[in-house]
């Protein structure tokens, strides 16, 4: 154990796991913590909890201190392992500099600070796994390219490479005394490795780099990995051909994130069926969940949204809830499962938001962001266009200050259960996507969370603000469920779509015309919405255009946008989306930079006679080879210009400074009830007069009604808002004077409920 102990209820996670270790068939009751994990069944005693921290060195070099549960400075190797974590990941890139030696980023990741990261795990009592990525960069699905170094050779000569980079690799680990347990030979290697995209060269370097582990390290295990477990049939053909060709592995390895990665329950179904199929270990060498959806240093983060993350709770509790999951699923396929590693759950942030310009000097000169600029000159497409920061802190098993969150335990408490107070962990968000004209029907209940995984679902009751909901805009309502929990919905309105199937959810159908080859309306392949798209691709150049005409309903301007993926292109190629009426026509061109990079372009408007036909036209030209799909056309009318918001904005403002402390409980409610109103009307994209006047009408006189709490005489009544701005400091808006209106109680809910009928009413 070390030395440095996390201390939950008066127990040190230490001496949890000395006993839990010591006799792990004894019945154990659950510690007492402050989150819940219920104990994994039948985990084996040497199953590994595995951690990738590749960032630390450059996060260390940034100024990011590590630090123990009780806030002081700590190595982030002796916190771990005292959380319960066996063994550490490291990723290693041939060459990630440039010919000057500025870092790519991603936390610089060589063969010397693999060197470095495994002399210091070793230390710590942790043994390392070693990923080798093969490339100079990150190696995913989507970029397996080449190191720079092997660019101009064959297949075979990168297998030769291969083996001798990974052989040079490892005897400098093994001459530093590094305890490396397993070799993984490729990263997430679904559609190539090193740059060789066919099964009988991947198996090449495969190899290679397996002859290389057995020769340096003989005791350590050989791992390959792949990703996208929840695609039927994958992983049973990626096992069929690793024993076509004759690879030396022990370890079939998966990434599974719950954002994306299908069930559990199929993630020990494929992992058991290689096992059983091919007698092979099995792991999930990454794994993650976001216990918050704020940003930490300024880089937007890949997960950030709540619909992205609707799995388990955004929160401690629903992180340690995913791991323990995972742990159970590999668990659960027997003997065979031996272990997890959670990705970079120590890649904070630098610096604050507020410090952006600060962290990214520190990125670009420590390498400690996502990619810095200098990488665009190996992956132009990709860092090349979006490097930064952190796009991961909000995943880490860290606070951004550095101190462990009770999820980092989740390794230990998995052998023993841990058990706390019921509580609360998340209220279901809810989410509204309309289409101009439907009704806002929000739900009369949403699902609220315990830490125990338990779900109610709980009444909610809404503000009468989502009856002010008129026209396109991003709403957002408030509400109380029964037992007082606030809960937000937000409502999404877009302009009606006039084109029909404009997903091709329906197949290829007459409202879509397809002239030229090699595309195909309403296939499966990658659709970015829904179940289908239109796919393109030719072994030979091809083009085609694909038309839809329809009849403008009204007078107006419209434009057109759709979202395509895909690559191949050169400079001769064409890709564009035209919107056309007459003689006047916009087009707009697409971007193919790779796969599921979405480019969503929008042509200019073109103006319209009601009756007029409105064309939209995708044209095509693309070489051998080239490939994508096409999804989520529209043809929709641009809103005009929405009223004068400004004296609305001036009110709301006018709300929102007032001292609470000074009035009535009722007083209040009226004020909050019109402030509700005042924010839905704001957020509408183009609100009419009638609407925006009714809210600055409501809002001032909700002002104008407050009344002041008795004073220490028994006084009280009215305060006016000229009055309350003049004691609060706050400078007094034009037309605040004279507004006295008695709102009071019931009297001010039923003029909000008569105020927001007569103006939809007044609107539609």
């Amino acid at each position: 154990m070390r030395s440095t102990k996390i201390l939950l209820s008066g127990v040190t996670l230490a001496a949890v796991l000395a006993v839990t270790l010591a006799a792990p068939t004894a019945a154990a009751d659950p510690v007492q913590a402050g989150i819940v994990v219920p104990k994994v069944e039948n985990l084996r005693n040497d199953f590994i909890n595995g951690m990738d921290v590749s960032s630390a060195l450059a996060l260390e070099r940034s100024g990011v201190v590590f630090r123990d549960a009780a806030g002081a400075p700590a190595g982030l190797f002796e916190v771990i392992a005292d959380a319960g974590v066996t063994d550490v990941r490291v990723r290693v890139w041939n060459d990630p500099f440039d010919a000057n030696g500025n870092g790519y980023g991603g936390g610089d990741n060589d063969v010397a600070a693999a060197v470095e990261i495994g002399t210091r795990a070793t230390a710590a009592g942790l043994r390392l796994l070693i990923d080798f990525q093969y490339s100079d960069f990150w190696a995913d699905p989507a970029k397996q390219q080449a190191p720079k170094a092997w660019e101009s050779l064959t297949t075979a000569q990168r297998a030769t490479a291969a083996g001798a980079f990974t052989t040079d690799a490892l005897t400098q680990l093994a001459t530093a005394g590094v305890d490396v347990r397993m070799v993984q030979v490729g990263n997430e290697t679904n559609n190539g490795v090193a740059g060789v995209t066919d099964w009988p060269g991947m198996a090449q370097i495969f190899s290679a780099g397996s002859a290389a582990v057995r020769d340096v390290y003989p005791d350590a295990l050989v791992a390959v990995h792949f990703t996208n477990p929840e695609t039927a049939g994958r992983y049973a053909g990626y096992a069929a051909n690793l024993a076509t060709y004759g690879v030396d592995y022990d370890v079939f390895a998966s990434s599974y994130y719950p954002f994306w990665h299908g069930s559990l329950t199929n993630l020990t179904a494929v992992l058991s069926q290689v096992a059983s199929t091919y007698n092979k270990k099995v792991m999930v060498a990454e794994t993650s969940w976001a216990y918050t959806l704020d940003d930490g240093d300024g880089h937007g983060n890949v997960i950030d949204l709540p619909s992205e993350a609707t799995q388990y709770p955004v929160s401690v509790q629903g992180q340690a809830t995913a791991v323990r999951d995972v742990i159970q699923a590999v668990s659960d396929v027997g003997q065979a499962g031996i272990g997890v590693f959670y990705w970079e759950p120590a890649w904070l942030p630098v610096g604050p938001p507020a410090n952006v310009a600060a962290n990214r000097l520190l990125w670009e000169e420590h390498g400690s962001g996502w990619a810095s600029s200098y990488a665009g000159e190996y992956d132009p497409d990709d860092a090349g266009q979006w490097y930064g920061g952190s796009a991961w802190d909000n995943q880490a098993l860290f606070g951004h200050d550095g101190v462990p969150l009770e999820s980092l335990n989740v390794f230990a408490y998995a052998r023993t259960g841990a058990v706390a107070p019921r509580a609360v962990v998340s209220i279901e968000s809810v989410a509204l996507a309309l289409t101009e004209g439907q009704p806002v029907a929000l739900p009369a209940a949403v699902a609220v969370t315990y830490n125990d995984g338990t779900v109610e679902h709980e009444a909610v009751t809404w503000s009468d603000a989502a009856d002010w909901i008129v026209g396109p805009g991003q709403y957002e309502v408030p509400g109380v469920t029964a037992s007082g929990h606030a809960v937000t919905a937000s409502v999404i309105v877009s302009a009606a779509n006039l084109l029909d199937n404009p997903g091709f959810e329906a197949g290829a159908t007459s409202s879509w015309t397809l002239a030229g080859t090699g595309a195909t309306v309403g296939a499966w392949d990658d659709p970015r919405s829904g179940t289908r798209s239109t796919h393109f691709y030719s072994a030979q150049p091809f083009s085609f255009t694909l038309t839809q005409q329809v009849v403008a309903p009204v007078a107006g301007s419209y434009r057109a946008s759709a979202a395509m993926q895909g690559d191949g292109d050169d400079s001769q190629s064409v890709a564009t989306i035209t919107v056309s009426s007459g003689t006047d026509s916009a087009p707009a061109p697409f971007a193919m930079t790779g796969w599921r990079v979405w480019s969503t372009p929008s042509t200019e408007a073109v103006t319209v006679n009601a009756g007029d036909p409105v064309t939209v036209t995708i044209t095509v030209s693309l070489p051998a080879a080239a490939w994508g799909t096409i999804d989520d056309v529209s043809l929709a009318r641009v809103l005009p210009p929405g009223a004068d918001t400004a004296a609305l904005a001036a009110a709301a403002a006018d709300a929102a400074a007032i001292d609470r402390t000074r009035y009535t409980p009722q007083a209040l409610a009226a004020l909050d009830a019109a402030r509700q109103v005042a924010a839905v009307v704001l957020d509408a994209t183009s609100p009419t007069t009638t609407l925006v006047a009714d809210a600055v009408t409501l809002l001032r006189g909700a002002l104008g009604a407050l009344v002041a709490v008795p004073g220490p005489g028994g006084g009280g009544g009215t305060i006016t808002p000229t009055a309350e701005l003049a004691l609060s400091g706050m400078p007094v808006s034009s037309g605040l004077v004279g507004i006295t209106l008695l709102l009071l109680g019931a009297g001010v809910a039923m003029t909000v409920s008569n105020r927001r009928r007569s103006t939809v009413q007044n609107a539609t």
